[in-house]
């Protein structure tokens, strides 16, 4: 009867112990579990807060050069105000492989996240530029203003511009080769290399000049590049558009007569000189195939680089409506800026005489 007892109260002991171990375990994994809850709690807030929360403080436009390294650009976006918690930036990008850089313009969008910001300049997600350029007289200008908008300096751009190799693959000379180039804005990458934006240039020349505007020129008589040169030396003649599809056709009708163009403009340019006021006698002596009063004919290719505007002025005598009998015209003497048209040389001499006569009564030499 006591053995009996004593077996009863061992198994009861080992129950009692039993159920402690297990309410310890239970107690025990509970705890584990939430402590691996906590962890990954707190590891998924850390990612939430790199893929969603801000990395981002202000917004803006940076240029990243070619061969820019992901800690330079890291120093520049935090001296700029774009970042300001540069550890968590640089401890995302380097666990995510998003620790490299490509060259580019890039939008930074405040309260972008860390993962689209990174993102941004690991795939090189670039926001195009929009060039534009006009009043172009040079090549050097050209370089000039076109270097503010792409990556390559104006050096490098003006050598492109005058390697003969780059012109011949357009097809055109050196004289003809600023007759490529329409004045527009373009809407490119500031990536954009000095060979790449010939390219593009020679697209969109060959856009512009579409079946409609070469059946124009053929009309007239005259190659796109030809065209080109006239309109250049009409937008250097005046600047109201009422007066270019005259002033064209003047040249036109001069042209066709055998006569020489006598355009003030081209002896400007062979003198390398357009700030010139009033071209003299001895001007007209510079011995150059621009120098329309001692050589007829069109000069070699254009004097500068034409809007759209006197393109299509020129263009436009290609219409029968637009067609006059003039072969001369001069400023007028009231200094308007508008010109005095004549048919006939005496009727043109008196014209000539009378803004002589205005240029000397104001002392313009």
């Amino acid at each position: 009867m006591t053995q009996r007892k004593t077996t009863r109260s061992k198994t009861s002991a080992k129950k009692r112990s039993s159920r402690r171990l297990s309410t310890r375990g239970i107690v025990i994994l509970t705890a584990l579990l939430l402590i691996l809850i906590v962890v990954a709690g707190a590891f998924g807030w850390k990612q939430y807060t790199y893929r969603f929360g801000t990395a981002v403080v202000r917004g803006g436009t940076i240029q990243v050069a070619t061969g820019t390294t992901f800690d330079e650009l890291t120093r520049r976006l935090a001296d700029s105000g774009f970042i300001r918690n540069t550890r968590k930036w640089i401890s995302y990008a380097h666990s995510n492989g998003l620790d490299s850089v490509q060259a580019g313009n890039y939008t930074l969008q405040k309260g972008a996240s860390y993962r689209s910001a990174l993102s941004m300049f690991r795939y090189g997600r670039q926001t195009p530029v929009r060039l534009t350029f006009n009043n172009i007289r040079t090549m050097e200008r050209l370089a000039g203003v076109v270097s503010k908008y792409i990556e390559a300096d104006s050096v490098t751009l003006l050598a492109t511009l005058q390697d003969p190799t780059v012109i011949r693959s357009t097809g055109l000379t050196p004289a003809t080769f600023p007759s490529l180039f329409i004045p527009n804005t373009y809407e490119v990458y500031w990536t954009l290399t000095p060979e790449g934006f010939v390219e593009r240039m020679q697209k969109e020349h060959d856009r512009f000049w579409n079946e409609e505007r070469r059946e124009k020129a053929q009309t007239l008589g005259f190659t796109p590049e030809e065209i080109a040169t006239i309109a250049s030396i009409v937008i250097e003649e005046t600047k109201y558009r009422g007066e270019m599809t005259q002033v064209a056709g003047v040249y036109v009708n001069r042209l066709r007569a055998g006569m020489p163009l006598q355009a003030d403009p081209t002896v400007k340019y062979a003198l390398g000189d357009p700030s010139i006021r009033r071209v003299l006698n001895r001007h007209l002596t510079v011995d150059s195939p621009y120098n329309t009063y001692k050589y007829a004919g069109l000069p070699p290719g254009p004097i500068c680089v034409p809007p759209i505007s006197a393109i299509d002025a020129t263009l436009a005598y290609a219409d029968p409506a637009n067609r006059h009998n003039y072969y001369y015209f001069c400023a007028k003497a009231d200094f308007s800026g508008h010109h005095a048209f004549a048919r006939t040389l005496p009727e043109h001499n008196r014209n000539a005489a009378a803004y002589a006569a205005e240029l000397n009564r104001r002392g313009i030499r």
